[in-house]
């Protein structure tokens, strides 16, 4: 399948694009990550990805802009549900352009993380998958984990210490 792999970060690429490249997968990347706060985080994401691209030979579209204010309109005073609204931003953004670009169907590095909410993120998927009939191609990275971080370390990737999302960046640092 050509498949079209919403991706967080370089570190979380290494093993899902391994997994899909063995299946046989055309596999390209998109960055769609307006949650990822401050804008110097954001830009930490976007050139380790880039560097490890580029080591991967793997083409990654990349969104234009960053709508952090539109991402903070659409969570503020709604923090218990901004997990869930972030997950279905990204995954519906990748989704809308795998079908614009005629993708068979459409994945994401999310589903690699141990530190997400993998139940969620597969249930938006397939969610999105019925409502804009494209497939949601579903795979429990997760096992992966041990192999992918100690790849990127080797690499010597940029491994962030918190999701993306000033919330996170919160709770994993105010003590």
């Amino acid at each position: 399948m050509k498949l079209l792999m919403h991706i967080c970060c370089g570190p979380c690429t290494i093993y899902p694009l391994k997994e899909l490249r063995t299946h046989g997968h055309e596999v390209v990347g998109v960055f769609y990550n307006p949650n990822i706060h401050p804008y110097q985080e954001y830009q930490k994401r976007r050139r380790t990805l880039n560097d490890y691209a580029a080591m991967a030979f793997l083409n990654v579209i990349w969104s234009e802009g960053y709508p952090m204010e539109e991402f903070i309109r659409n969570i503020a005073f709604k923090e218990n549900e901004r997990c869930a609204y972030c997950l279905l931003d990204r995954l519906k953004y990748t989704a809308e352009l795998a079908i614009q670009e005629k993708y068979d169907g459409f994945t994401t590095t999310l589903l690699y993380s141990k530190y997400q909410k993998h139940d969620l993120i597969r249930e938006i998927g397939e969610n999105l998958s019925r409502e804009l009939r494209i497939i949601f191609y579903y795979q429990d990275f997760r096992v992966g984990w041990p192999e992918g971080v100690r790849i990127s370390k080797e690499l010597g990737l940029y491994r962030q210490p918190y999701c993306g999302c000033i919330y996170s960046e919160k709770e994993r640092f105010y003590k």
